[in-house]
Formats: C-alpha cells, structure tokens, sequence
C-alpha cells in the first residue's frame, strides 16, 4: 500500500515496518522523537519536516509521490482536500476520543472534566471540518479516576497505533471498514482550554473541581487566588477533615495539609506550582500548606 503520511514520525515508522510503502512523510513538528530515524528509513527525499500543507509545491510533490491512500497520526493542522483526494482510497487519521463525543484539539481534556467513565480512540475519514469524518473503527478504553490529563494521553497511545496499523491494514488487504456516518446530535466539542475554562470556582462542588485539576493537569494546570495570589494547582482529593464553618474559598491547614471548602465540602491540596515572573515553583503537600499556614484567611474566590 503506498501511503502518504502526516504526523508524528512513529507511526510512519511503525507502518513501514508493517510492510506498507511511505511515499510522502510529513512531520508535524520539529525535533520530533523519531525523525532521524524516518529519514534513515525513508531517505531525505521522502520526509519534509513542517510543510506548508498549503503551498502548491506540497501538493505537486505528494501527487508526484503518487499514493494510494493518505494517513494522519497527529497532524496538528487542517489537511486540505485537494492533498486527501489525491490519494484513490481517500485518507483516514486517528481521534483519541470515541466520536463524535469531544471532537477537537483537547480530547483529554474534556473527557475527564466531563467526568465521563470511558472515552477511546477513533479511526475515521478526513474530511474538511475537523473530526467530522466518517468512523471507520472504534477502541474503547475505561478512565481511572487516577488519571489527569497527561496520564490519559499516554493511556491511549497504544491504543490509538494499533487502530491505525489495523485499519491501514484492511485498506490494504483491499476490504477498508465500512464508513459509519457520525450522529450530529452527539457532537460535543473539545476546544483547548482557555483562562475562563481552567479557573478554578469555589463555589462549585468538590467532585466537579477534583475533575478540573485532573483535566488540566499537568500543563497548563487550573489556576486560583489564595492570600491575594495566583496558585495553579495540579493535583488535589477529597478533604475527610475540615471545619464546617468556612464559606467557600476560604483556607485553612488540617493534620499538615491546606484545605479549601469548597460548595459541599472541600479539597486537600496536593500539589501545585506557584506562578511568578520568574518562572514557575513546584509547590509540595507541605509547602502548599505552609502558604496557607502564613495567610490569615484565604480570599474567596466564587
């Protein structure tokens, strides 16, 4: 199967090794673990390193590459038609979510700040609106409440290369899955978290703030103000012991952890970074809790 590629240099890597013929390879960044090895594998002739996917010259030399099929593997931009149809089988890339749930940049993200017990990967058709393809495979995977953001990336990593390697594998064969158009009314979108969506709102629940840290942990991190400063924090849990007479948003330390009451409870906080112009502080159990220990009371934050 002669396959142009665009993405991270592994998966390319993985299906030449699977038997299939890289025609065109496009990575998506920089520096990116495995180039070298792409380019020994491919030669400097086949790989470009950050194309101008809109540039008529990338388009003149994928059709002189003559493929048969297009594969995506995180590709961080728009693949435009005129690229995929060069290709007679259309192109297919790889969503870690189970859409048509959480299309868009931050999958991770929005499944667990949705508190969602599963999400997946999806093999699906490139199409000109992201994430908007036909599914073509589907691989679930259960969330552990554990996980934050980062963790959950890595989860499906694997994943995620196997549905590409089997579904390149069936075009191959010559018996491509069969398109499953997406239901609309299940689209929910996955932007990249802006400052409104990773502060953190003490008058919310404690479950729905746990969630947030994880979601936005451990880049770029949910933010808040205590003692009149900004504090991201990357990692909390429910706080057994607290003293009911705090309002929300209000601090203090139990048994040498800091507390923050929350709308039916409140949270430990765990870890965090401390956010100055010098740079970012990692911030520990202890040394979060001798912030607090040193304010006479938090400032609410609702």
């Amino acid at each position: 199967m002669r396959i142009a590629f665009f993405g991270l240099p592994l998966a390319a890597l993985l299906l030449n090794e699977d038997g299939h013929e890289i025609v065109y390879a496009a990575v998506c960044r920089k520096g990116a673990t495995g180039t070298r090895r792409l380019l020994r594998a491919l030669g400097t002739e086949r790989v470009q390193i950050k194309p101008d996917l809109s540039k008529n010259a990338v388009l003149a030399r994928v059709r002189e590459a003559r493929p048969e099929l297009v594969v995506s593997w995180f590709w961080t931009t728009k693949i435009p038609m005129p690229i995929v149809d060069l290709a007679p089988l259309g192109g297919f890339g790889v969503h870690p979510s189970l859409l048509p749930r959480h299309r868009g940049p931050d999958p991770y993200f929005s499944a667990i700040d949705a508190g969602d017990d599963e999400t997946g990967v999806t093999a699906h058709r490139l199409a000109a609106e992201y994430d908007t393809g036909a599914v073509l495979g589907r691989s679930a995977l259960r969330i552990a409440p554990s996980w934050n953001a980062w963790t959950l990336a890595k989860k499906l990593d694997r994943p995620s290369l196997e549905l590409l390697r089997a579904t390149a594998g069936a075009f191959a064969r010559g018996s491509p899955p069969r398109d499953e158009a997406q239901d609309e009314t299940l689209a929910t979108p996955a932007p990249a978290p802006d400052d409104a969506m990773l502060e953190i709102h003490w008058s919310w629940p404690a479950e729905k703030i746990i969630r947030r840290v994880r979601a936005a942990s451990p880049w770029p991190g949910a933010y808040t103000e205590l003692g009149g400063q900004e504090l991201v924090l990357t990692r909390v849990e429910v706080a057994r012991t607290f003293p009911r007479a705090l309002a929300p948003g209000e601090a203090t330390v139990c048994d040498d952890v800091a507390v923050v009451r929350t709308s039916d409870g409140a949270v430990a906080l765990l870890e965090g970074r401390n956010t100055l112009e010098t740079g970012d502080v990692t911030l520990d159990t202890a040394a979060l809790a001798q912030r607090v220990r040193g304010m006479v009371k938090a400032k609410p934050v609702l």
